[in-house]
């Protein structure tokens, strides 16, 4: 073994002794979180409650300024950085969205709280490594703001620096700022956005800063195992554009819809339908969020989250108390295929 893979046992293993790992606290999939293994790093920015968003997340690679893009569809044209900025992103397709409120279209700079709409695109579908807020209830929106505000939601996985950075967005929001944004994102009309591949292998990937997987050059495979593997459809305008047109291919293991489909629909024995609350279509009712064709890692991780109590939920709190990994991937894929 050499000095580094030493070093790197030795590290897990420290970790493993303070989050119990190796006692009763199981260790979240590493994989729904956005990391290839389980701690200790890369540790995420310290955050206090005095601290500004922006403190809170892990830098961004500085993006090329001199080279104009274009957007299949799009009469618009951005640099990769005017794409990326914090304070008022390049948004391709206007038409597909409502007029955006301040805070969603350019943040607040001088508290450095970033765009809503960098994240969670300007037509609030997102990616899998945040969330996808569009037409989810203005209710619920503002249920899990307040949740991140007094810290009944954080993460699992304390490496997800973008969970962190979302609880000092939700501090600095003022309330006005909370219901415009709420407003904006629930009056979006959702569009397809992940297609679920059922498969025993899967293209080698590689995570990103905050948990977004992009395909290696080539062709070559590894098993799934016990993963989803979710990558862009597009991955060149994903990563580079943001082309919030372009949706998500979930790669699952073999049968997982099929065990999915038995979870979500009649229980299994090990919970209670979906449907019962989320409604018969899984779209959601009055202010309970639609869970339909949604990112499947973060459908896991909110279960695992919800089990782990860093997520509180009284309610759910119950329901995802007898699932397993495997359970919560078979539900997640699922329901990301509706």
């Amino acid at each position: 073994m050499t000095a580094m893979r030493l070093l790197t046992f030795a590290l897990i293993s420290v970790w493993a002794a303070a989050t119990g790992v190796h006692g009763q606290a199981p260790v979240p999939p590493p994989w729904a979180y956005g990391y290839n293994e389980p701690g200790p790093e890369p540790a995420p920015p310290a955050c206090s409650k005095e601290m500004k968003p922006q403190d809170c997340a892990r830098r961004q690679t500085l993006r090329p300024m001199d080279v104009i893009h274009k957007m299949p569809g799009s009469i618009r044209t951005f640099t990769e950085y005017q794409v990326h900025y914090d304070f008022g992103p390049g948004d391709w397709f206007p038409e597909d969205h409502p007029a955006m409120p301040e805070i969603v279209a350019r943040g607040r700079e001088s508290d450095k709280l970033r765009a809503c709409s960098l994240c969670h695109y300007p037509n609030g579908h997102g990616r899998p490594e945040n969330g996808s807020p569009a037409g989810l209830p203005s209710e619920y929106i503002l249920q899990q703001l307040q949740a991140f505000r007094n810290g009944t939601r954080r993460s699992a996985d304390p490496r997800k620096a973008n969970s962190n950075e979302m609880i000092q967005i939700a501090r600095f929001l003022s309330d006005a700022e909370m219901k415009e944004a709420a407003a904006y994102f629930s009056a979006i009309k959702r569009r397809p956005w992940v297609e679920v591949k059922e498969t025993d292998t899967v293209p080698k990937t590689r995570p990103g800063v905050n948990g977004l997987f992009l395909p290696l050059p080539g062709n070559d495979t590894e098993p799934i195992g016990k993963r989803i593997i979710e990558v862009p459809q597009n991955p060149e305008t994903t990563e580079r554009l943001r082309n919030p047109r372009s949706g998500w291919l979930a790669y699952v293991p073999t049968g997982s819809l099929a065990r999915g489909a038995e979870l979500v629909m009649k229980g299994g024995g090990k919970t209670i339908q979906c449907t019962l609350c989320h409604g018969a279509d899984l779209n959601g009712m009055g202010a309970v969020p639609g869970l339909a064709d949604r990112q499947a890692s973060y459908i896991v991780r909110q279960l695992y989250d919800m089990q782990a109590g860093t997520r509180e939920s009284p309610m759910m709190k119950p329901v995802v108390a007898k699932l397993t990994e495997d359970d919560m991937i078979a539900i997640a894929a699922y329901l990301a295929s509706k």
